[in-house]
């Protein structure tokens, strides 16, 4: 799933500074890289190790926020003779740039994922390499692992490649400008074959029974020189950039675990319980779920502008939680190899600039289907990796989640006592009182508490209804955020 990219500029809010300051300080984030790790990288991005294929032929394109400037993957689309689709997608090649074991390695190490804050990121790599001589830019010549997918009419693999190469990316594109321009059919080829194979990728998602949570993201934009918060929707050019992705990964986990040696993305079938759950929060919603239909077939139906599809659709997110890492070698593969919301075998492999198990994953790739053993590098360091990843992850997630509410109560501090609009989007099983409520505008998700004689105190909160609601709290320094009914 995308991370959310929370930015702020304007003038400085002096509670908000301090708030992100004291959540760098408690979450012990890094800052600034060490002078012999900056030399480093310095030096890979003026001589990186070069492979020897050409591919600068092919013209590439990305697809990113139009700010991003770390950019993993470029793509290139194409029709194949006879039938079915040629899928090119290159990956930014982060091992011709690192040295195993050096000062750069082992910061990467240590960081193990890009941070985003809304004053700015901590890159896991140098800018000079992840925004720079590494990042896929146009008109930029750099080594990549190249991926060659050939998919037949119905959008199933067919045919597996991946090998070192370099290619040039030819333009940066975003996702609004490739959905107008699919929508007005002036898309060339390329950039058109997006939609087409990303449906028919869709469809067989569906097959299998795998799902894609369609949750409007909270996000933090400027606005007159201030902050203001807001929802964005996923477009479906998301959705058909992510199954390219998606594609890749499940390749990458068949070469893998046909290989005997990887590290998969791995999250176990929900107990049958917390599908109960589900089942008696439609129930409440209203939502029409057939003991029939699956929780994906449900979960495709849903429109997430209707309040009570929202609502649930965010009560789906506890369905993922559970997700891990799990690495093997000597043909020990493990039991568990599938990720349940892909339905398939899956790993990471597409984002190295920003996480460090892809490259990892991308060795392991290279060295399957050519054959041959891993490096003794990556072998060495595959045990301790799903550890290394598990805590990174969850600080990532730690700073996310902290990130939203210090803006949200940076921006609300002022209207403590005003009464808003909103949605109750959860209700704590053991608490019916306490809950989680949305509000239209501004774009706030937080803590509800009803006061045992208050609105919907006995009877707990009404989930997926409107309510008129009161802001009670708003402290930036302690990042809370609380409603009551109002």
């Amino acid at each position: 799933m995308p991370r959310r990219h929370l930015h702020v500029t304007g003038a400085a809010e002096a509670p908000l500074r301090a708030a992100l300051r004291a959540l760098r300080a408690e979450l012990d984030v890094p800052e600034a890289f060490a002078a012999d790790v900056l030399a480093e990288a310095e030096r890979a991005a003026a001589a990186p190790r070069l492979p020897a294929e050409d591919a600068t032929g092919v013209p590439f394109f990305t697809v990113d926020p139009p700010t991003s400037v770390d950019l993993d993957q470029a793509m290139h689309l194409s029709r194949r003779a006879g039938g079915g689709f040629r899928v090119r997608y290159a990956i930014a090649d982060v091992a011709a740039y690192v040295t195993p074991g050096g000062p750069l390695d082992a910061t990467a190490h240590r960081r193990v994922t890009t941070l985003y804050f809304p004053d700015g990121k901590v890159p896991l790599h140098p800018t000079p390499l992840s925004e720079g001589a590494a990042s896929l830019l146009p008109d930029q010549t750099c080594p990549a692992v190249l991926w060659t997918l050939d998919l037949d009419a119905e959008g199933r693999t067919a045919r597996t490649d991946v090998r070192r190469a370099l290619v040039r990316s030819r333009a940066k594109l975003d996702y609004e400008g490739v959905q107008r321009a699919i929508d007005a059919g002036t898309a060339e080829e390329p950039v058109a074959l997006l939609a087409d194979i990303g449906r028919l990728r869709e469809q067989r998602e569906a097959e299998r029974g795998g799902i894609s949570l369609n949750v409007p993201e909270q996000e933090v934009t400027e606005q007159d020189g201030t902050y203001a918060l807001g929802f964005r929707a996923p477009l479906p050019a998301d959705g058909w950039n992510a199954q390219i992705s998606l594609l890749t990964g499940m390749a990458a986990a068949d070469l893998m675990i046909a290989s005997g040696t990887g590290v998969l993305r791995t999250l176990p079938l929900a107990p049958d319980g917390a599908v109960t759950r589900l089942r008696h929060t439609a129930k409440a919603l209203g939502i029409d779920w057939p003991h029939h239909v699956p929780y994906a077939g449900l979960v495709r139906s849903l429109d997430p502008r209707d309040p009570h599809h929202a609502a649930f659709l965010q009560e789906c997110t506890t369905l993922l939680r559970g997700a891990g890492y799990t690495a093997f070698s000597g043909g020990e593969v493990p039991e568990l190899t599938t990720h349940a919301a892909v339905a398939a075998p899956y790993a990471h492999c597409t984002a190295p600039l920003r996480r460090l198990v892809d490259r990892y994953a991308a060795e392991l790739c290279l060295a399957a289907c050519a054959g041959a053993e891993p490096p003794d590098w990556v072998l060495a360091a595959l045990p301790e990796l799903p550890r290394e990843m598990a805590d990174g992850t969850r600080r990532a997630n730690a700073v996310e989640r902290g990130c939203v509410d210090i803006v949200e109560a940076a921006l609300l501090k002022d209207r403590v006592g005003e009464v808003f609009d909103g949605v109750v989007v959860d209700v704590k099983e053991r608490e019916p009182g306490v809950g989680t409520v949305q509000l239209a505008e501004p774009a706030v998700v937080a803590r509800i508490e009803a006061g045992p004689g208050g609105a919907g105190g006995s009877a707990g909160l009404p989930l997926g209804e409107r309510l008129r609601v009161r802001l009670t709290q708003a402290d930036p320094g302690r990042a809370k955020v609380l409603f009551a009914p109002a």
